[in-house]
C-alpha cells in the first residue's frame, strides 16, 4: 500500500510524518529502533484506518532538539502534537516498547486527544526481581539474537548492509534512545504511581519468547492500568510488528472495533 510522506512543524520541531489508509486514526509511536522501513504490519492497520506513524523528535528524519532531554519533555511534545494535529475524534495510539512507555507518560498527563491504548512490549516499569535486557551493552550478535525469536530474522538483521543514510539514521536514533532511557535504564521511577490515572480502553500485547522485557511485565502492565485484555503472541520476541505483524494487527483492529462499539 503505498503510503505518504510531510513535514510537520510542532513547537518548532520539524517531525517527519508517514500516513496511509483511511478511517479512524491510528498514532503509532515507535520504539528505540525506530521505523527504518514501512512494514507490511503497517499496511494492515491501514486496511481500516489512517494511520499516522511519526518519527520522534530526536530520531529518523525529525528535527532534535536540544530541549528534549527526557520522556516527560516527549510527552509533553506529543500533547503539543495532539492539540495541534489530532482529528476531532483523537487517536487511538498504539506504543511500542519506547513507544509503549511514552504513550503511557502521555495518557497519564491528558488524554483527552486519546480514543484508545494499545502498549505493546513496553519499557517504562520496572518488576522487581525480572531484569530486562540491555540493549546498550549488547555487540551486534547479541542485539539481533535478543530482538527476534526467529533465526531467520536473527540473521537477516545480523547481515543488513545498511545505506549511508540508514546507517546515519540508526546512529542517531542510539543517541536520541540512550538520552531518554540511559539512566534509570529504560524506566521511570515516578511513572508506576500514575498509571492509576489511565481510564482509556487499553489492551497489553506481548511477545512470549522477548528476551529485552520479558512477558511477566506484560501482566504488571495489565494490573496497573486495568487493561480489558492481555495477549501473549507465541514464537515472538520484542518486535511483533515485524516478527508477527499479521497476528499484531489483527489484534489490534479487533480491539478497535471493540472500542468502536
Amino acid at each position: 500500500m503505498n503510503y505518504s510522506t510531510s513535514a510537520v512543524t510542532v513547537a518548532g520541531v520539524d517531525i517527519h510524518l508517514r500516513k496511509s489508509g483511511k478511517g479512524n486514526p491510528i498514532l503509532f509511536l515507535h520504539g528505540a529502533g525506530g521505523v527504518l522501513e514501512w512494514l507490511p504490519f503497517f499496511d494492515r492497520l491501514a486496511e481500516d484506518n489512517e494511520v499516522w506513524v511519526p518519527d520522534h523528535p530526536g530520531f529518523g528524519k525529525s528535527d532534535d532538539p536540544k530541549w528534549i532531554k527526557h520522556m516527560p519533555d516527549l510527552a509533553m511534545f506529543y500533547l503539543d502534537f495532539m492539540e495541534e494535529l489530532a482529528p476531532a475524534e483523537g487517536f487511538d495510539v498504539v506504543g511500542h516498547s519506547l513507544g509503549g512507555w511514552l504513550a503511557a507518560e502521555i495518557a497519564i498527563r491528558n488524554p483527552a486527544k486519546m480514543r484508545s491504548l494499545t502498549l505493546v512490549s513496553a519499557a517504562g516499569l520496572r518488576l522487581v526481581g525480572t531484569p530486562i535486557g540491555d540493549p546498550f551493552i549488547w555487540n551486534a550478535e547479541e542485539r539481533a539474537r535478543n530482538h527476534f525469536h526467529s533465526p531467520e530474522l536473527q540473521d537477516k538483521m545480523l547481515n543488513m548492509q545498511p545505506s549511508g543514510d540508514m546507517l546515519d539514521e540508526m546512529i542517531k536514533n542510539r543517541y536520541s534512545f540512550a538520552k531518554l532511557a540511559w539512566q534509570p535504564r529504560l524506566f521511570n521511577p515516578d511513572l508506576e504511581k500514575w498509571l492509576h490515572r489511565i481510564k482509556l480502553p487499553t489492551q497489553i500485547i506481548w511477545g512470549r519468547e522477548d528476551k529485552i522485557i520479558p512477558v511477566a511485565y506484560a501482566d504488571m502492565w495489565s494490573e496497573k492500568v486495568n487493561a480489558a485484555s492481555v495477549t501473549i503472541i507465541p514464537d515472538c520476541g520484542h518486535l511483533p510488528a515485524a516478527e508477527k505483524g499479521d497476528a499484531l494487527a489483527t489484534q489490534i483492529k479487533n480491539f478497535l472495533k471493540q472500542v468502536t462499539a
